[in-house]
């Protein structure tokens, strides 16, 4: 169908204000639209705020840790001779004072008996010397016996005396060797496998027959770099230290809290890997913690009362960490910070903010100390 003319003129005109009308929608859309960091119809900056709060808060750091036993016996004959029995169930409990091998001990029992049959004959040439000897001081002070006579009683009173603790002396000896012929446990633990069987020959020194291990308390060594260790000082001298806890991670995910008894660090930094380790004894009372496996581990200190800013709130220039904040007066103002540890997706802060500080989270790139600037504040979810 053909157009006359005047409908082609109102077709024109029509297409003409819609055209007109389409452009001006965007023209003003993008006068209206505020630039980044601007506030509508003016320069001001724009910036995102918010409102710091005291939290409570537990410090830790994870680590690899290597599992040790705190006590831990090698067993070892201290007579040599044939193992003449094994007393113990390979793999169970021993008590300290169990009798755990036996060493064939007829010479030494042998012996022992000569010794005391020796200290016999010695007491009692002690006796007939002493009878002597008493005989001739009385005999003495009468002016009866020759001074011959009573120094010959005397040295042989006196060489009886010495016979007696030589004799002593021996048996003991000869009891020790004997009392070695049982091998005791000297700990309480497990005891492994026995490296050597009844019938075989022992040597003195020269064998470990089993191993005992303790397992609870249990050991956890772990280390730090010396940057590490200085905070870790900090932490467990601020805190008491009875309430530091160890977060133990088993190799097979398992979680596990324990007590921390006790703890010690090495004297000295390693000069090879300049890291300081650390030890922790800690409860393991289902003997889970087997000396030599390793586990993760993350110490937690008793929570205290800290600043947390958000990472997007953090400057830096070559003077360190800084951020801003908004006073009331809507004013920009720099604040020069000490950070601490990062939980999370924050950063505690040690000083430079304090409790209700507004901090500028976004927009502060531009900012100066003392920039007027539009603020609006975001609710923050402060979850630990």
């Amino acid at each position: 169908m053909l157009l006359t003319k005047p409908h082609k003129t109102v077709v024109l005109k029509r297409l003409l204000f819609i055209l007109v009308c389409f452009s001006l929608g965007w023209y003003m859309k993008g006068k209206l639209t505020p630039k980044a960091g601007m506030m509508p119809g003016g320069g001001t900056p724009y910036v995102l705020v918010e409102e710091l709060k005291l939290q409570d808060v537990s410090t830790e750091k994870s680590h690899i840790a290597h599992i040790e036993a705190i006590n831990s016996v090698s067993l070892q004959p201290k007579v040599s001779g044939t193992l003449a029995d094994v007393h113990f169930k390979e793999g169970s409990f021993v008590h300290q004072g169990d009798v755990l091998f036996t060493i064939e001990h007829n010479s030494q029992l042998a012996t022992l008996n000569l010794r005391k049959a020796e200290l016999e004959k010695a007491n009692a040439g002690l006796t007939e010397a002493e009878r002597n000897y008493q005989r001739q001081i009385k005999l003495s002070k009468q002016n009866i016996a020759s001074k011959a006579t009573f120094d010959a009683a005397e040295s042989a009173f006196l060489q009886a005396k010495a016979g007696v603790e030589q004799a002593k002396a021996n048996l003991d000896l000869a009891q020790i060797t004997y009392d070695d012929t049982f091998l005791n446990a000297p700990i309480d633990g497990y005891i492994g496998k026995a490296f050597v069987t009844k019938g075989n020959s022992v040597t003195a020194s020269q064998q470990v027959l089993a191993k005992i291990v303790q397992l609870n308390p249990i050991r956890i060594a772990f280390t730090l770099t010396d940057k590490e260790f200085i905070s870790f000082k900090q932490n467990a001298e601020n805190g008491d230290t009875d309430k530091i806890k160890a977060r133990i991670t088993m190799p097979d995910g398992t979680v596990k809290i324990k007590k921390i008894i006790t703890g010690f660090n090495d004297n000295e930094v390693s000069t090879s890997t300049a890291t300081v380790t650390v030890y922790g004894d800690i409860e393991n009372d289902d003997e889970t913690l087997i000396p030599g496996s390793y586990v993760g581990l993350a110490l937690i200190f008793d929570s205290t009362p800290a600043i947390l800013v958000p990472q997007a709130a953090l400057l830096q220039d070559e003077n360190g960490f800084y951020t801003f904040v908004v006073n009331q007066n809507n004013m920009a103002q720099e604040r020069r910070l000490s950070l601490g540890d990062v939980i999370g997706n924050k950063q505690v802060v040690k000083s430079g903010l304090q409790d209700g500080d507004k901090v500028v989270i976004k927009g502060g790139q531009k900012l100066k100390h003392g920039t007027p600037v539009e603020a609006a504040t975001v609710n923050s979810d402060l979850k630990m």
